[in-house]
Formats: C-alpha cells, structure tokens, sequence
C-alpha cells in the first residue's frame, strides 16, 4: 500500500517490474521500500501448492494467486487495489476476488501484467522476487548444495530435480510437471527392473 502521491518516491528508487532488474537492484531497492509502502508477503510452501493443484475442484495456480490476493487485500483493507492477473482471462479472476473479498467497498482493478504498468505493483513483484530469492537460499542451505535458481530453465535446477526428486521431497512441488515426469520415470524404471 502507498499514500496517494507516493509513485513519485517510487519511480525515484528505480521500481520497475522485478524481472526488469537485476538481482542487485531488486536488492538494493528492497531494502528501502519499507520506508515508502505498507506491506505482507504470504510464503506459500510446496505442500499448500500441491493440496490446491492436485484437489478435487481442480484449481491452479492461478486461483491459489487470486486466493492469496484476497487474504493479502481483506489483511490490509486498502481503499483501492491494483492486481497483478496471470492469465489474460481479467474479467474471471476480477470476478473471482469481487466474490471473496470481505469489504465489498474496495475499488479494485486486475489487469494482466500490471506489474510492468504501474509502480505499486512493480513494487509488489521486487519485494515477492527477492522474497523467493531468500527461500531459495535457505533451501540451498538445508540440501547442502547449490542447485540454481529453482526454475526449470535453469539447467541447475533440472540436474538437481533429476537428482534428489527423491531425497528432498519437502521442497518440491509434487503437482509440478517436472516432478511428476521425474517421479513417474524412475518409478516405472524400478517396477521394470522386477
């Protein structure tokens, strides 16, 4: 949340979409963001992303995002909301978060890629990215070993999935393709080998 006005601070700190940074701007601009908004983050954990993916109404990721934006909004009660839609389907998630917020009086607005179009939500992405990054380290930590950025692009990350799939599965996402195809391999290899 920011006081109106307060995007002219933003733009200043160099805020822009987090992807449009490099991992030492979204740092550096972190640090002071603190000072110029009023925020939450909610850390999702593997096993809640798989309990929503893998249940029976057959949600997604998508409807997990809409969910937490929610919380995030009944949790702060802000008098207007910019969200930042991951598909292009606005007018269904807009709709989805008008039916679960508690204070029907909030003005919001969901746009697709909102967070290379406004400021505030440009921010949101910096202190969620370099969110993600911290976990990601810690995660690092607890394995004993430096797989990467945690995205499959990375090929890091797709030799240590490959790898330990089977030896850390608390950090995976089972519901992730990935995994399953993973998963599945091996364990059609093992019934094979009977």
């Amino acid at each position: 949340m920011i006081e109106e006005g307060g995007t002219i601070k933003l733009k200043d700190l160099g805020v822009k979409d987090s992807k449009l940074l490099t991992p030492l701007q979204r740092e550096r601009i972190a640090k002071v963001l603190p000072q110029h908004v009023k925020y939450q983050l909610i850390l999702i954990p593997p096993a809640e992303i798989d309990k929503n993916v893998l249940s029976e109404e057959g949600a997604n990721l998508n409807w997990l995002e809409a969910d937490k934006s929610v919380e995030l909004i009944n949790m702060l009660s802000p008098d207007t909301a910019l969200i930042d839609c991951p598909s292009t389907n606005t007018k269904a998630y807009h709709e989805y978060i008008a039916e679960r917020l508690m204070a029907k009086s909030i003005t919001f607005k969901t746009e697709h890629k909102a967070d290379s179009k406004y400021l505030i939500v440009g921010a949101a992405s910096i202190l969620a990215k370099v969110a993600r990054d911290a976990e990601i380290e810690k995660i690092k930590e607890h394995v004993g070993e430096d797989f990467g950025s945690g995205y499959m692009a990375d090929p890091k990350t797709a030799a240590y999935l490959k790898k330990a799939w089977d030896k850390h599965p608390e950090i995976f996402r089972h519901s992730w393709t990935p995994y399953r195809v993973i998963a599945g391999l091996k364990k059609q290899k093992k019934l094979g080998e009977y």
